[in-house]
C-alpha cells in the first residue's frame, strides 16, 4: 500500500502536488452550496425501505403462491448480478450526468417494479397464473427490473458524499450516515413489513410503491443538481485489482459472502425452528430483522461516528462481533436468543461496512470516486449472486450447514485483516495523517 493514504483527495503520487492543490481545493469547497447529503441519504433510506420491507414477507409468501425455497434463491442471485453490472453503470453516469436524474430514474423505476410486484403477487395468491409463468415474471421484475434500479442508489450516493466531503472525518461520519440508512430501512421495514402482515400478506406488499413513488417526487423537486463544470464526463476505471482498494474489497467481499448465506434464511428458519403459521412467521421474522437493523444503526450512527477507528480496525471489530453471532445460530436455542444473535450480526457487520466502504475513498482521487463507488457496490452485489441461491440448497441439505460455511467464512475474513501487511500500512498511514472534525 502506498502513502497515498495521505493525500486522500488528490490524484495518487507526488505529495508536492498535493500541496499546490491544496488551496484551490480548500477555496472550491468553500464556495460550492451546501451540500444536501440529508435528501440523498433520504432518498437512499425510501428506497432500501422498500426493499427490506419484502424481506419478512417473502418467506410465507412464497410458500402460499408455491414457490420451492430455491426458486426464491434464484429470484435473489439473479436481482445481484443485475446490481453488479448496474452498480457499475450508475456509478460513473452519476459523476456525468448528475445525481439527481440518476436518482429520480432510479427511484421511479423503483416504484415501478415494486408495483408490479403487487400485481403479481396478487395473481399468485389467487392462483390466476400457473407457478412456472409467475416465477419467470417475478424474476423479471423483482429480479432484473428492480435489481437494474436500485443498484443506482447507492454508487450515486456514496459517490455524492465523497465528493462533497473534505476530510477523513467528514466523509467517515457521511459514509456512516449512508450505511445508517441502510441499517434504518432495516429497523423500519421490518418493523412495519412484520406489523402490517398481522392484517394479510399482500397490506405492505401494496403499500411499499406509493412510498418510493413520493421518495422519487422530493428528489425531482428538492435534489439541486450540479452545474455544468461540477460533472465529468471522461472518467478513470478503477480495477478491482487496483493496489489501493482490492484489500479492503475482499474483506468486505468475504464479510457480505458470510450475510449472504444467511440473510434470505431468517425467514425460513423462524417458520421450521419454531413452528409458526405464515402471518405469524412473517412478524416474527420482522422482529428478527429488526433487530439486525437496530445493530446497524447502532454500529453505524453512534459507534462509528464517535469514534477514531481506522477503517482496518472497524473491520476486524465489525467482523469479530458477527462472527459470535453467527456461532450461536447452528443450535435451537430459542427465540430470544435467535434475536440476539440477529442483533450482534447487524451490528459486526454495520461496523464492518463502515470501514469498507470509507478505506478506499481515502486513497483515491476526486475523478476516481464515482468508479470507486460503483465497483464497491458491484463487488457487494456480487456476494449476493450466488450466496441465495447456495445457503437455500445448502439449507435443503442440513438446516445449520449454509450457517457452518458462513462461520468458516468469516474466519477467513479475520485472519486476512489481522495478517495482511497491506492493512498494517494503511494503518499506520492514516494514523499519520491530521484529521479534521
Amino acid at each position: 500500500m502506498t502513502s497515498t493514504a495521505s493525500l486522500p483527495l488528490g490524484e495518487p503520487g507526488d505529495a508536492s502536488d498535493a500541496a499546490s492543490a491544496a488551496p484551490a481545493s480548500d477555496s472550491a469547497f468553500a464556495s460550492r452550496p451546501k451540500p444536501q447529503i440529508g435528501l440523498v441519504l433520504g432518498s437512499v433510506l425510501v428506497l432500501y425501505l422498500g426493499q427490506m420491507m419484502l424481506n419478512p414477507l417473502v418467506a410465507p409468501l412464497a410458500r402460499q403462491i408455491g414457490l420451492a425455497e430455491w426458486q426464491i434463491g434464484l429470484m435473489v442471485s439473479i436481482s445481484a448480478i443485475t446490481v453488479v453490472v448496474g452498480s457499475s453503470f450508475w456509478g460513473r453516469r452519476s459523476v456525468s450526468w448528475g445525481r439527481r436524474p440518476v436518482l429520480a430514474i432510479s427511484m421511479f423505476g423503483g416504484a415501478t417494479a415494486l408495483l408490479l410486484f403487487a400485481v403479481l403477487a396478487q395473481l399468485g395468491v389467487l392462483r390466476a397464473l400457473p407457478t412456472t409463468v409467475l416465477f419467470v415474471l417475478l424474476v423479471i421484475v423483482r429480479g432484473l427490473l428492480y435489481g437494474f434500479m436500485v443498484s443506482a442508489a447507492m454508487p450515486t450516493a456514496q459517490a455524492y458524499i465523497a465528493d462533497t466531503t473534505e476530510t477523513e472525518e467528514q466523509r467517515r461520519r457521511g459514509l456512516g450516515g449512508l450505511g445508517a440508512m441502510q441499517g434504518l430501512a432495516m429497523v423500519l421495514g421490518a418493523a412495519a413489513g412484520g406489523a402490517l402482515a398481522a392484517f394479510g400478506l399482500l397490506v405492505p406488499i401494496w403499500i411499499i410503491p406509493g412510498l418510493v413513488l413520493v421518495g422519487a417526487l422530493l428528489v425531482v423537486t428538492r435534489l439541486r443538481r450540479e452545474t455544468r463544470h461540477e460533472l465529468i464526463a471522461d472518467l478513470p476505471k478503477v480495477s478491482a485489482r487496483d493496489r489501493r482498494v482490492w484489500p479492503f474489497l475482499l474483506a468486505g467481499f468475504g464479510a457480505f459472502t458470510a450475510l449472504g448465506l444467511i440473510q434470505i434464511l431468517v425467514g425460513f428458519l423462524v417458520q421450521d425452528r419454531f413452528h409458526l403459521d405464515p402471518n405469524i412467521a412473517a412478524t416474527v421474522t420482522g422482529g428478527s430483522l429488526l433487530a439486525a437493523g437496530i445493530g446497524m444503526v447502532l454500529a453505524q450512527a453512534i459507534i462509528a461516528r464517535r469514534v477514531s477507528w481506522s477503517p482496518r480496525t472497524l473491520l476486524i471489530v465489525g467482523v469479530a462481533i458477527a462472527l459470535a453471532g453467527f456461532v450461536s445460530l447452528p443450535f435451537d436455542l430459542g427465540l430470544p436468543l435467535f434475536v440476539v444473535a440477529n442483533a450482534a450480526l447487524g451490528l459486526g457487520l454495520g461496523l464492518a461496512m463502515v470501514g469498507y466502504t470509507v478505506g478506499p475513498t481515502l486513497l483515491v482521487s476526486k475523478r476516481e470516486q464515482g468508479g470507486l463507488a460503483g465497483l464497491t457496490a458491484s463487488t457487494t452485489a456480487l456476494t449476493f449472486v450466488i450466496t441465495p441461491t447456495l445457503g437455500t440448497a445448502l439449507y435443503g441439505v442440513w438446516g445449520p450447514l449454509p450457517i457452518v460455511v458462513a462461520i468458516a467464512v468469516l474466519v477467513l475474513v479475520l485472519v486476512f485483516l489481522l495478517v495482511h501487511p497491506a492493512f498494517r500500512a494503511a494503518s499506520r498511514a492514516q494514523r499519520a495523517t491530521p484529521h479534521e472534525g
